[in-house]
């Protein structure tokens, strides 16, 4: 699993064998970990898959910047990078889904005010397009992203709890950073 540098972090569980997702946050938004867990689980429901180990890392810009540049020669921050283990195995369609989701906390306050949503629905839109690419998803093609936004636009539809809990935890934790 990876974790993000150079932010205080607490990991939930990795033991709870029936939900095998791993939530890495900054010190005061561990409690997002079960949203997010939920969100995961959803959207490979609806991909008929099944979750592997997977570890969804909260971050900032700079993690991200440094993934991004390392792994995809592209030397700037984005907004969820996704690794997955076993997307060049012949079966990966089906076997249970493993990897990482790395997630800029920069991104989603800057996104959600540039899309006019709230932070707690941005994040989890980026869980959702993480956990689409985990399962083999892309959009470099026109085809492809209308795909790959239908199914979000869907699992969206269907984690509308889950954003309420998220925005939930993100406004206790900027009650309690002011």
């Amino acid at each position: 699993m990876l974790t993000g540098a150079g932010i205080a972090q607490r990991r939930d569980s990795p033991h709870n064998r029936e939900m095998p997702v791993t939530v890495t946050a900054p010190r005061g938004l561990t409690r997002l970990a079960p949203a997010l867990r939920t969100v995961v689980v959803q959207v490979l429901r609806e991909e008929g898959r099944k979750a592997g180990e997977i570890g969804v890392v909260l971050s900032d810009d700079a993690l991200l910047r440094r993934m991004n540049h390392d792994w995809r020669g592209i030397d700037r921050a984005t907004d969820v990078i996704s690794f997955a283990y076993d997307e060049h195995e012949p079966d990966a369609g089906q076997l249970p889904v493993r990897g990482d989701l790395l997630v800029s906390l920069d991104r989603v306050r800057t996104q959600a005010r540039r899309y006019r949503v709230s932070e707690g629905a941005e994040l989890v839109r980026l869980v959702v397009h993480g956990t689409l690419h985990l399962c083999g998803h892309d959009h470099r093609r026109v085809s492809e992203r209308q795909r790959m936004r239908t199914r979000e636009r869907s699992a969206m539809r269907g984690a509308r709890g889950s954003v309420r809990a998220v925005d939930q935890t993100l406004g206790r934790s900027a009650r309690t950073r002011a």
